[in-house]
């Protein structure tokens, strides 16, 4: 496997070089608290800076292969699945050179993801979202848009990845949305909304260790 660079490989755009780079939030739900994956770089420029996990698309390389290749690579995280949100191409994003990125998300369970810095990464660490610190380049913009994106697929499409465990509850599946999209929700509106979703399966379970044994469901 190459190794991948801060963001070392450039291609050929219009006669300059211009350099092709992925990004990724990875969103972990832990502690009833949405949270998000930053890594710390120790080079410049930005260096001590929170930044994105992310890095240049090698040569060769499809867009899901290097975004897929630097997570592993900088984090240690393999094999999740990944939802492709934007690209951006301001000229100025970069201070040094010309770097056009395509932005991912990724939704996961922080405890089944140990975390490791690699390469030119400093320190790896999960953020409250409220607590997010003032981020190198432009990925606060990049953390705005994914955020927006992943309320749009929760509302829409009740797409929550693995921030919930295969069975759970109404209560802990609005605790959920309520924590994503930073609002509270009327419980029985929420909850009328969710099952004519049709999305929602009744496993006829209930959750033990819980006073009433809630009802456990699980998606389609």
């Amino acid at each position: 496997m190459s190794k991948i660079g801060p963001l070392d490989t450039a291609v050929s755009l219009d006669s300059y070089e211009c350099t092709i780079a992925v990004e990724c939030c990875v969103f972990g739900f832990q502690d009833n608290v949405l949270k998000i994956l930053l890594v710390k770089r120790s080079i410049e420029p930005f260096k001590d800076y929170w930044v994105l996990p992310g890095g240049a698309m090698n040569e060769g390389k499809t867009l899901p292969e290097s975004i897929e290749e630097v997570l592993s690579n900088l984090t240690g995280i393999r094999k999740i699945a990944l939802e492709q949100v934007a690209c951006y191409s301001n000229v100025e994003r970069h201070p040094i050179k010309r770097v056009v990125s395509v932005s991912y998300y990724a939704l996961v369970k922080p405890e089944d993801y140990p975390v490791i810095p690699k390469n030119y990464i400093s320190d790896i660490m999960w953020f409250e979202i409220g607590d997010v610190p003032e981020l190198g380049f432009d990925h606060n913009r990049l953390l705005t848009d994914s955020l927006s994106k992943l309320r749009d697929n929760l509302r829409q499409n009740l797409v929550f990845g693995e921030l919930l465990p295969d069975l759970f509850t109404l209560k802990e599946l609005q605790e959920l949305y309520e924590n994503i999209l930073g609002e509270r929700l009327d419980r029985r509106n929420f909850r009328k909304k969710i099952l004519q979703m049709g999305l929602l399966v009744p496993t006829n379970e209930k959750k033990a260790g819980v006073k009433g044994g809630p009802e456990l469901y699980k998606k389609k």
